[in-house]
């Protein structure tokens, strides 16, 4: 059994085509009832979010928002952006078939907020790989391309118009991150960026790690600046080996408004829950217009 579902997995990587519907299916079979999507799903359920799916103009969306989003019109909407979940299974040798992040930090970090939040699903996660648009391309080699900002951002404009929001507050973990990033320009209500452990430099990152770079992908560190007007935080782990601080600095030589904050002890995962009253607060501070030296004094403490 092992051995014929490697086979194809096999034949899905090197056939680069479109993943159909019936593939999925029998790989679904194979690996068991419960599947990334689902699990995630029974997660959002468990911490009371409310799921529904928004459509651009190629892609289903898989959304969840807070109680403070469904009980009340947000003039600040929190936005959660998860990391790049598993594009690949086997050390980068074969397409994984549901690319949904099976640890969402973003979606646990989300039920620590008290002002409205959603938590926004890229394009083919969340179940949705077999939809006729989706290709392995859009979660691996092209996960931050064109299409994929375009269709969230298509997506958040939906959303700061169902909300009645005037104002975007942008999280992202890891590759969420990057995400966050090329995003902000693109919504003029955006007032604030946050990431972790963003690889901000997906070229270095491609070549730190010796994986293939990230063909048809934008690079944030490559990308225009921010407006001037966007907060911009970044914080990476003083252990974290997937995205050392050094990958960082391209980016911020770019970005002369914005901040970095090494945050000793933490990794790539661990222990961002333990950091986000203190973002949270921290956002808050610079919605009422807090100067950054008191921010930063804000932030060592």
């Amino acid at each position: 059994m092992h051995d014929f579902r490697m086979k194809l997995l096999l034949t899905l990587q090197h056939s680069q085509l479109r993943i159909t519907s019936g593939l999925i299916a029998v790989l679904i079979l194979l690996n068991g009832c419960s599947t990334p999507a689902q699990r995630l799903d029974q997660k959002a359920s468990a911490l009371g979010y409310k799921a529904q799916v928004v459509k651009s103009r190629d892609f289903d969306h898989r959304i969840y928002r807070n109680r403070f989003a469904v009980e009340r019109t947000a003039g600040t909407l929190h936005v959660y952006l998860d990391g790049d979940g598993t594009p690949w299974v086997g050390n980068h040798r074969v397409v994984s078939v549901d690319p949904t992040p099976q640890s969402p930090l973003m979606l646990e970090l989300m039920a620590l907020d008290d002002q409205p939040a959603i938590y926004v699903g890229r394009p083919c996660y969340h179940g949705y790989a077999t939809n006729p648009a989706c290709t392995p391309k859009l979660w691996t080699d092209a996960r931050y391309s064109e299409r994929v900002v375009g269709s969230l951002a298509q997506v958040l404009r939906q959303s700061v118009q169902r909300e009645g929001a005037d104002n975007l507050v942008l999280f992202g973990h890891s590759g969420g991150g990057v995400l966050a990033v090329l995003l902000a320009n693109r919504l003029p209500q955006t007032s604030v960026v946050v990431t972790m452990a963003a690889n901000l430099d997906i070229d270095a990152w491609a070549d730190l790690h010796g994986y293939s770079r990230l063909v048809g992908s934008l690079n944030p560190a490559a990308e225009p600046s921010l407006d001037s007007a966007i907060a911009q935080l970044h914080f990476i782990g003083g252990r974290d080996s997937n995205v050392p601080l050094n990958l960082l600095q391209p980016y911020l030589r770019r970005q002369p408004d914005a901040q970095a904050v090494v945050i000793p002890g933490y990794d790539h995962v661990c222990c961002w829950r333990e950091l986000w009253p203190k973002v949270l607060e921290w956002v808050a501070m610079v919605g009422a217009g807090t100067t950054d030296q008191r921010v930063l004094r804000f932030l060592n403490h």
